[in-house]
């Protein structure tokens, strides 16, 4: 167990080492060092604080500089933390990028973003910041790569409000969907290697995504309301769940999306092909998911892709959008995504990117533990 400990240190001094060029002074890449290191600690809450408790620091001022006053970069940061995860999980065909979003409640008014929102966190319209993530999934594993702050039109109409919380004059509103879209841009231009993307209803009924997405050449499979209008093969504009209703029985499978902390996730899915007028060699799908317990409990996804993709890799990355769910559940519980005190917009960043890269290091460690062995640091 002890020399486990020292190979996992020795690693971790190299995992910090990629970043050192994004820190332009040896505090700043100290203070980063240990800011990464605190949440993979046995520290319950992870604030600044305690973090400077675990540094061995006797206030959080050096952890609170590293947030609001270092310069260092942070989109850079972010860069590494993406490459790091491809690396080590990475899979051309295989690979799934995830889209959701997770609230951060918060008090007051003066936090960047916040306002009284919907947070699937609490379930509820709640005084939150709602953060929009970009998640990797393989069979080797997932990490979150890429994020961005929602801001409210609230918050984008009132320059004043946003020049005090540090968002620049040049940050427009913009939708979640339209923040996703930034995100998997980034993620091709960086040459991510994946063949689908996935998303739930927030995304999946922008038609102008799922354009977008075709454009691109990028698969995809996208929840979707029941109401969501969709192209039949006789060239009629259908409701999704009118076009499964007049499936046959014999029309539905039962298939395991996955496994998941119970077992394997078993349903029923039908998939039946819509949009006639198509380009050659791509196909559209409209997929629907039936609960075994409570036949009426059916979910919709429009999916497109090469014309040759069987339903059983449909469902598989239908499936695959619960992994961005325990990512969160990671970074939050593990890593501190959640246990920020931070108001400004740049640190919000920051701090999140720092929750991000921590993660990842998680990430190899389980990777490592999957072969049967310590996996090395992958290098520059």
């Amino acid at each position: 167990m002890q020399s486990e400990v020292l190979e996992w240190s020795a690693g971790f001094t190299a995992f910090c080492a990629r970043f050192a060029h994004r820190f332009s002074r040896v505090e700043s890449r100290r203070r980063m060092a240990a800011y990464v290191r605190g949440p993979l600690g046995e520290v319950v809450r992870k604030n600044g604080w305690t973090l400077a408790e675990a540094a061995g620091d006797a206030g959080p001022e050096g952890m609170q500089r590293l947030l609001n006053f270092y310069s260092w970069d942070c989109e850079g940061l972010r860069d590494d933390v993406r490459e790091v995860v491809v690396e080590t999980i990475g899979d051309a065909d295989k690979g799934v990028l995830i889209v959701d979003e997770t609230g951060f409640l918060k008090k007051g008014t003066r936090s960047a973003g916040v306002a009284r929102q919907y947070s699937g966190t609490a379930g509820r319209i709640e005084n939150s910041q709602i953060g929009v993530f970009l998640a990797y999934a393989s069979d080797r594993g997932r990490a979150l790569i890429d994020r961005e702050l929602y801001l409210p039109k609230a918050w984008t109409e009132d320059r004043d409000r946003c020049r005090t919380a540090g968002i620049g004059d040049e940050v427009a509103f913009a939708t979640k969907p339209e923040l996703a879209q930034t995100m998997i841009e980034r993620a091709l231009d960086a040459g991510v290697p994946f063949w689908w993307f996935t998303g739930d209803e927030a995304y999946g009924q922008v038609g102008k995504l799922r354009l977008w997405l075709e454009s691109r050449g990028v698969a995809h499979v996208l929840a979707v309301p029941k109401s969501q209008m969709v192209i039949s093969m006789e060239l009629r504009q259908r409701r999704a769940h009118a076009v499964i209703a007049d499936l046959p029985a014999t029309a539905w499978q039962r298939i395991n999306c996955g496994d998941g902390a119970h077992g394997p996730r078993l349903y029923d899915w039908a998939v039946v092909d819509i949009r006639p007028l198509r380009e050659r060699g791509r196909g559209h799908w409209l997929l629907a998911r039936r609960s075994i317990t409570d036949p009426d409990e059916i979910a919709y996804y429009i999916c497109y892709g090469p014309a040759d993709t069987e339903p059983a890799e449909l469902v598989r990355v239908a499936g695959s959008r619960w992994a961005i769910e325990e990512c969160f559940q990671t970074t939050k519980n593990e890593t501190g995504l959640d246990h920020y005190q931070v108001r400004g917009y740049p640190a919000w960043y920051r701090h999140i990117t720092l929750s991000m890269a921590a993660a990842a290091f998680l990430t190899i460690l389980r990777r490592g533990a999957q072969k049967g062995d310590l996996q090395p640091v992958p290098e520059i």
